[in-house]
């Protein structure tokens, strides 16, 4: 059974990385099936020689416990903290990016498991659209439940932090992983397009104000960021999220753009969406770089629904 499982994890990366390298113009994105294990999964894993794990959630934690072979990593790792117009968590050069993720033992064949220790969604999600960005994704999967969801099996954690050789990435920068305040704005109440805010309901409705404003890019539904996990930790099912989507008005075989306050939170519903076939992009400059650059607002309830 071991031999069988190593048998199929070595086609399955061997597979992502012939896509790779297939596709001219990138790296596929994830489905579903690619972008969630379970804890059984890794378990039965933890000793594959590409496997790269990554631990999101405050230093504390997990120096006290974590899964054996992961490393700690934050946004900040492999994002820009300030681009130069001063908006903050934006995406690196693919090439910068790319420099930035290897030193994490990270190739182009590698298999990827991020985690979260708590309930640090957004900033996993956050990681693993950059790891979309430069061709990654398809082999770049969130274990269901994180931390919380091994433990609670009793699964072997540990202190020991492992320090591997930097990687090597040649990245293929995917194009259709983020968009501009341009595409936004040209895109307001365009029949085949879908803006969807994913702050909190406050935020949106302009009860509360992020960046001095409050409200929402005219014609945006809302899809708050944290309510696309459960109690547990774990992805919403399909059909559940299909109907959030909907109700933050997205028609069948729309284009979404989702936003948030600097691009951390929406990328919960960026993958969210992406674990349903969804066109999906993130406006990495997101209310900041809307509200900074004057843009018109609307307030109020969704109206979609």
């Amino acid at each position: 059974m071991k031999t069988f499982r190593a048998i199929a994890f070595f086609a399955f990366a061997s597979l992502a990385v012939c896509s790779i390298h297939a596709q001219a113009a990138c790296g596929p994105h994830g489905t579903r099936a690619s972008m969630l294990v379970t804890t059984d999964w890794l378990a039965a894993h933890l000793n594959d020689p590409k496997l790269v794990i990554l631990n999101i959630g405050d230093k504390t934690d997990y120096d006290a416990a974590h899964i054996p072979g992961a490393q700690f990593i934050q946004m900040q790792d492999v994002n820009q903290r300030q681009d130069a117009e001063g908006l903050s968590l934006q995406l690196m050069p693919p090439d910068k990016a790319a420099e930035a993720i290897a030193k994490f033992g990270i190739s182009n064949d590698s298999r990827v498991i991020l985690y979260p220790s708590k309930d640090w969604f957004s900033p996993m999600t956050r990681i693993y659209l950059t790891l979309d960005s430069i061709g990654l994704g398809a082999q770049t999967s969130i274990l269901d439940g994180g931390l919380p969801a091994w433990t609670k099996e009793s699964r072997k954690v540990t202190q020991d932090v492992p320090h591997p050789a930097a990687g090597t990435i040649k990245p293929c920068a995917n194009s259709d992983v983020v968009t501009t305040i341009s595409d936004v704005q040209s895109n307001i109440k365009k029949s085949g397009v879908a803006i969807v805010d994913g702050r909190d309901f406050e935020f949106y409705s302009g009860e509360k104000k992020s960046f001095d404003k409050g409200g929402h890019v005219p014609g945006a539904g809302s899809l708050p960021f944290t309510t696309v996990f459960d109690a547990d930790g774990k992805l919403k099912s399909p059909d559940t999220l299909e109907s959030m989507f909907r109700t933050a008005g997205v028609k069948k075989g729309d284009r979404v753009i989702v936003y948030c306050h600097i691009g951390q939170q929406a990328t919960a519903v960026y993958f969210s969406a992406r674990t349903l076939g969804y066109n999906v992009q993130l406006f990495d400059g997101s209310w900041q770089e809307w509200t900074k650059k004057d843009m018109p607002i609307e307030t109020g309830a969704q109206a979609h629904q």
